[in-house]
């Protein structure tokens, strides 16, 4: 007796035995949608996408063991307001519920890790999150982020407060992909910000050289490998469902060669990994539009693979990526520690280097930008006229209508093919009108805020009482042309800065809105001789908006006080260089001087030649101007560029041989307008530089930012341009540049033995320097660029490519980036110590970004009627520490329940759907904008009682802290722990400082992204 029950326990431990060593493989269904590159969401609905959902949602609901994962939220969205049927509804709902059907990521797109603002992350995933939550009661826990071209360490950090347990990515260097592979370090866990540390940290897995797809080439068929339903057709899907390239079915004659091969490979996947779980992704770019005849062979392979699961020594199951992770986190593994690098510049081989995007389609990347910048002061500026005026003239439906069109489009640019500029032009240009379209709708809004009649009376207008509306003393009223301005500050600190409008008149005068002559400066334009450029001092508290009136005397003005207060600036003209005949350079200089900085402009080239210190009485010599890289465009000739890549075809040359330069004297700016001609004898310019120095009006203006504004363009084919700034740093070639405009990344130079110019290239989203002991020379950007430095003392930034290559696989697809558009950056350069610099620069960078909104009410006409006056709210200002960033204050519109248990009961119950939108309910979102170490003092953690902060919008009355994208409650927020080979660095300061007190008091730690819902009285 004891001996058969002895035997029977060796039995089944050998049989156990054998079942854990047998590889457990996850096949997880998916189809790569691209929210754009080749085609348009319009085609890519009609040709797949509907059908995908469709048929997908069919095929699982027959087959209770089938799985599948859906990423991107757009055409989701799209399919199920448009094309699901009250049936494919209710049967989404079921295969939530079943875990079957996992929505993963569930951002509206998958955004560009290397030239996405940190702001537009954010604002497309809870775009994305917000949908699925108020529509399904789902939070994505796990990424996807298998395409974009290298991978950031904010997103990890993004994602970790997003509430995923696990992230996945993809596309890294291929040689260091190799590396990981061999040493099965494809899977770690990542610690994005060197603040947040253990904090915000995510377990993260790298998918291995296969990638995302499942692998094409099967030994036995020239088809397209485990693709059953074939390659995709545009413009329309076959009427007999016929598609090109449909794989071999799975039959008796082919299962064993199938099955040989996906065993083969998922044993040479399972190399590479500690656990015996391989990731086995079942899908690529556009599939599963007929899933039936997918699964349908699928299904059969699986079952002959697991009856003879014994003979291949492999299981193979339908899976979610929540099963995949969940099994390797049962095995409770220690993991390898990855610190706050990120994996860019991305390279696919020695001269396949993607750094060539984060410069292609500049004027869409600066459209981008502007749009998510007008979202931004459009947002706090509705929420704080509806806390204010609930009754209020404006319909706050139309407004939420015009405020979800911008979220839509700006949210859908973030698509990896999109902001990065790699798209096909019929794409890009559907960007832009999407995007151009929302904006004028934004503005819409903005001016039925600013100018339709508030709930208060004309007559009780705090700002302009009718009896006192502003005009100049003495001057002829009636006579007189004038404008109307508005200027909003959406930044919630106190500003002082100077804004420019073009005006068609020689002379004007501006007044605030209490009657008061204001700063201003005037001159004749650069761009045309009939226009002239006003600037004036403006000066905001936060949140705030203030009205101008400019005002156009004909003749000699009358009023002394009013007009002394205009400069009229004169433009003076200085011999044009040409380069053949520089000789003792340095000799003869031209000082600009602000109380920041001394520019000194060299009188034999034209260029700048030194800037000093003036604070830290230190000078830098500093040279700029332009260079061209030629690209090769025959690939029999060698390597090429395209919208993609950046293949230096040798070093780069310079630009121009000639160089004009004029200055504009002024009292609020120094203006330095330089202009570059390609050849000699050209009478047109190929590239100019605008600097502007202000040199303040009674020290209120800034004096540490110089704005340059370039215009670049067109461009020889071919060509791709760069502004190298030259100077006498000793960097030793290492570049500092932002990851998202959240953190700074240090980039050593490195030498490889092909393409090391490419390969040295980054991306600059909002900030980029150089430095040594001493000084620090610093660009902020409002868009995205490429920059290196490339030898001792040199940044340079790209700004411009127009590309052709005979690339077949390109020109099929129309990807060659033959942009001849004229493009017009700005850039503000910094000079000064590394601790000045440091101090300011995150400030600043948002101020660029951000700069106030000026909306001119009119054209110069006459004078608006007394009983015609405009009238606008009092407006208090919302100020925070210099620390601290007021990164997000919207009305999302969400209508769900903040208790999760109610929303479920309600979408169980079908009360949610039917339930009107919550116009009460406010997001904030606040970051606080230094590392750790950064500054002696704006480094420390920074506490604000949120109530008194609000006051100038209205009195809070409840806050809850949520996750960053609103759908968690913070307190019922629990991620995955990991364990790892580095014990946890936690301190009792990050431990007491989390939460929100009674009265409303919360401190923000250093690099903390903290979300609320708040209310108002």
């Amino acid at each position: 007796m004891f001996l058969s029950f002895f035997l029977c326990l060796l039995l089944m431990t050998v049989s156990e035995n054998d079942a854990a060593e047998k590889i457990q493989t996850f096949v997880i269904p998916h189809s790569h949608m691209d929210v754009g590159w080749v085609y348009t969401v319009r085609e890519s609905m009609h040709a797949y996408a509907s059908n995908m959902y469709s048929s997908v949602v069919e095929e699982l609901s027959r087959v209770k063991s089938r799985k599948f994962i859906a990423v991107e939220q757009e055409f989701f969205r799209l399919w199920w307001a448009n094309v699901a049927s009250d049936w494919h509804k209710k049967q989404v709902r079921q295969l939530l519920q079943d875990g079957r059907l996992e929505f993963i990521i569930g951002g509206q797109v998958m955004h560009d890790e290397a030239v996405t603002d940190v702001d537009d992350a954010i604002l497309q995933l809870t775009e994305g999150h917000g949908f699925l939550y108020e529509t399904f009661g789902v939070r994505p826990r796990f990424s996807w982020h298998v395409d974009p071209f290298g991978a950031s360490a904010t997103t990890p950090i993004l994602f970790a407060l997003a509430g995923f347990d696990a992230h996945l990515i993809s596309r890294i260097d291929y040689d260091l992909k190799d590396d990981m592979q061999k040493k099965k370090k494809l899977q770690f866990v990542w610690r994005g910000s060197p603040s947040l540390m253990e904090k915000q940290e995510i377990f993260t897995h790298t998918m291995d050289q296969f990638s995302y797809c499942t692998p094409s080439h099967l030994p036995f068929s020239n088809r397209s490998g485990f693709y059953w339903n074939g390659v995709a057709l545009f413009p329309d899907p076959p009427k007999d469902g016929i598609y090109p390239n449909m794989s071999l079915p799975v039959t008796k004659e082919t299962v064993e060669p199938y099955a040989q091969t996906m065993v083969d490979n998922i044993k040479q996947r399972a190399q590479w990994f500690k656990t015996n779980h391989v990731l086995w992704p079942w899908g690529c770019d556009k599939q599963f539009y007929n899933a039936s005849v997918q699964f349908i062979n699928m299904d059969v392979l699986m079952k002959y693979i697991n009856t003879h699961s014994d003979k291949y020594g492999v299981t193979v199951e339908y899976a979610t990526l929540k099963d995949y992770f969940q099994a390797v986190h049962w095995t409770n593994l220690s993991w390898d520690v990855r610190g706050s690098k990120d994996f860019l510049p991305y390279s696919t081989e020695p001269f396949q280097a993607w750094t060539g995007f984060y410069a292609s389609r500049n004027v869409l990347k600066g459209v981008a930008r502007r749009a998510s910048s007008l979202l931004y002061a459009a947002e706090s500026l509705f929420t704080r006229y509806h806390i204010t005026y609930p009754d209020g003239p404006v319909q706050r439906e139309w407004a939420l209508d015009k405020l979800k069109a911008l979220r839509w489009a700006v949210s859908e640019v973030q698509h990896h093919d999109g902001i990065t500029g790699t798209e096909s032009p019929k794409v890009a240009d559907m960007y832009m009108q999407h995007l151009i379209q929302a904006m004028m709708g934004a503005k819409e809004l903005l001016a039925a805020i600013f100018l339709l009649p508030q709930s208060l009376k004309s007559s009780d207008d705090i700002h302009h009482p009718p009896q006192t509306r502003p005009t100049s003393e003495n001057m002829d009223f009636g006579k007189v042309p004038e404008q109307h301005i508005i200027v909003y500050n959406p930044l919630a600190w106190n500003i002082s800065t100077y804004i420019n409008v073009s005006v068609p008149y020689a002379m004007a005068v501006v007044l605030d809105d209490d009657g008061k002559a204001v700063p201003a400066q005037i001159q004749q334009s650069m761009e045309s001789s009939s226009e002239y450029d006003l600037f004036f001092i403006v000066e905001l508290g936060g949140l705030q908006y203030r009205k101008y009136v400019v005002q156009f005397p004909q003749s000699h003005c009358e009023t002394a006080s009013a007009c002394e207060a205009t400069h009229v600036a004169r433009v003076v003209k200085f011999k044009r260089k040409n380069v053949s005949q520089w000789k003792r350079t340095g000799k003869t200089l031209i000082p600009v001087l602000n109380e920041c900085y001394k520019l000194m402009f060299d009188q034999e080239t034209n260029l700048l030649h030194s800037i000093t210190d003036r604070i830290e009485k230190r000078r830098i010599r500093v040279q700029q101007d332009f260079w061209e890289y030629e690209a090769n465009g025959d690939i029999r000739s060698g390597p090429i560029s395209d919208n993609y890549i950046f293949t230096a075809n040798g070093l780069a040359i310079p630009a121009y041989k000639s160089v004009a330069i004029e200055i504009v004297p002024g009292k609020i700016v120094y203006e330095i307008r330089q202009y570059f001609y390609r050849e000699e004898n050209d009478k047109n310019h190929t590239y100019s530089v605008v600097t502007r120095v202000p040199v303040g009006f009674q020290s209120r203006l800034p004096c540490h930012r110089l704005e340059q504004s370039y215009i670049v363009g067109p461009l020889d084919v071919n060509r791709e341009t760069v502004f190298r700034t030259r100077t006498s740093l000793q960097n030793n070639r290492t570049l500092f540049t932002d990851n998202n405009g959240y953190q700074m990344m240090k980039r050593t130079h490195k030498n490889f033995v092909n393409n090391t110019v490419a390969r040295n290239y980054y991306p600059m989203v909002r900030a980029a320097y150089i430095e040594d002991d001493s000084s620090r020379v610093m660009f902020l950007s409002e868009r995205a660029h490429g920059v290196a430095s490339l030898n001792q003392g040199q940044l340079e930034v790209m700004l411009h490519r127009r590309l052709w290559n005979n690339m077949e696989w390109n020109l099929d697809y129309n990807l060659t980036l033959n942009d001849s558009s004229v493009v017009q950056p700005v850039l503000w350069l910094m000079v000064g110590s590394t601790a000045a610099i440091s101090s300011i620069y995150q400030q600043e960078a948002l101020e660029l970004q951000h700069r106030p909104v000026v909306m001119p009410i009119d054209k110069p006409q006459k004078p608006w009627k007394m009983g015609e006056e405009f009238s606008g709210p009092s407006i208090q200002p919302v100020v925070l520490p210099q620390n601290l960033h007021l990164q997000t204050l919207s009305i999302p519109g969400w209508n769900y329940s903040p208790s999760h248990t109610e929303h479920l009961q309600n979408l169980n119950s079908g009360e949610e759907r039917k339930s009107e939108i919550d116009f009460d309910r406010i997001l904030l979102r606040i970051t606080h904008l230094y590392e750790e170490g950064d500054d002696p003092i704006l480094s420390k953690p920074s506490t604000i009682n949120l109530k008194e902060v609000m006051w100038g919008i209205g009195e809070v009355t409840e806050v809850q802290e949520r996750s960053l994208t609103g759908t968690w409650n913070i307190s019922d927020l629990q991620r995955w722990s990991w364990k790892t080979t580095e014990s946890p660095q936690k301190t009792e300061e990050t431990e007491s400082v989390c939460g929100i007190t009674k009265d409303f008091n919360v401190t923000i730690s250093p690099k903390e992204i903290r979300t609320f819902f708040i209310h108002f009285k």
